[in-house]
């Protein structure tokens, strides 16, 4: 099956969010134990998504993934008791930096799926041993807390290092492209698209999101063009066409090889999304 390509975050105390954000459209939804809950809330926010999780059925657990407190903090151990009690299928691993934390949390966990988030630069350049760790499904790039980090100044240029690396570490460890970081500015449609199309020319293939307003946004500009489809539709023909076997073949004055004919197709494949 297709992984996500959205990730909408609902906070973990706040149930009466939990199936608007699941009715949303985003192909998961992220419930949030760490940034948006309070210490005081914690605990009370962590029993509330174990008895979310018992309580719902498959369909909907496979599409939860529960954003957990960092390692560092005290809720870390009762967060992964949590985990397992719950039957919760996968898990946000915030301020990843280690492949060993990775493995520690797999198991006491057998079985969960890790979306590891790389928000450090200590994170980006463990990036290659943090995407072969047992059990990480893909990369999530923390891009706010990591240009906290980095005191990075705001342009969007001081990204493109980390991002290119955490989507190589991806591809090299045959794993799913990452997932972009979330577009704080809620009301800006032309910035959401402009931060999407920087993480796509990385290899990203999915988005954080912050608000259901953009998750529609980000399926659109992620969905092929009527004239892609077109384009891929023809060399699919032209291929078929001539016979497996035949090595490259012409279209339009140009070649048509394997690479492209793999594109074609991942644009179909797209396209049925």
């Amino acid at each position: 099956m297709a992984l996500p390509r959205t990730y909408l975050f609902v906070p973990g105390d706040r149930p009466e969010r939990f199936a608007k954000a699941l009715a949303s459209g985003a192909d998961a939804v992220v419930i949030d134990l760490e940034d948006a809950v309070s210490p005081a809330a914690k605990l009370e926010a962590r029993d509330t998504v174990r008895q979310f999780l018992v309580a719902a059925d498959a369909a909907v657990r496979d599409r939860v993934v529960i954003r957990i407190n960092d390692e560092s903090t005290p809720w870390y151990a009762g967060d992964l008791a949590m985990l397992l009690s719950s039957r919760a299928g996968q898990v946000m691993l915030p301020k990843t930096e280690k492949a060993e934390t990775v493995g520690s949390l797999g198991a006491r966990c057998p079985g969960i799926a890790v979306l590891a988030l790389v928000e450090t630069a200590r994170g980006v350049l463990a990036a290659e041993a943090i995407a072969i760790a047992p059990g990480v499904q893909r990369l999530v790039f923390g891009t706010l807390d990591y240009a906290l980090d980095l005191d990075l100044s705001g342009d969007p240029l001081g990204l493109d290092y980390a991002a290119s690396r955490l989507a190589l570490a991806s591809r090299a460890a045959g794993i799913a492209p990452p997932v972009a970081g979330v577009t704080a500015a809620l009301d800006d449609e032309a910035q959401l698209l402009a931060d999407l199309a920087r993480a796509r020319a990385h290899g990203f293939a999915a988005k954080l999101c912050i608000h259901p307003r953009q998750v529609a946004v980000i399926h659109t500009a992620l969905a092929p063009s009527a004239d892609e489809l077109r384009w891929a539709h023809r060399v699919m023909a032209a291929t078929e066409a001539v016979g497996q076997g035949t090595g490259a073949v012409q279209l339009d004055g140009r070649m048509i090889d394997r690479p492209v004919v793999e594109r074609a197709r991942r644009v179909i494949e797209r396209a049925a999304r």
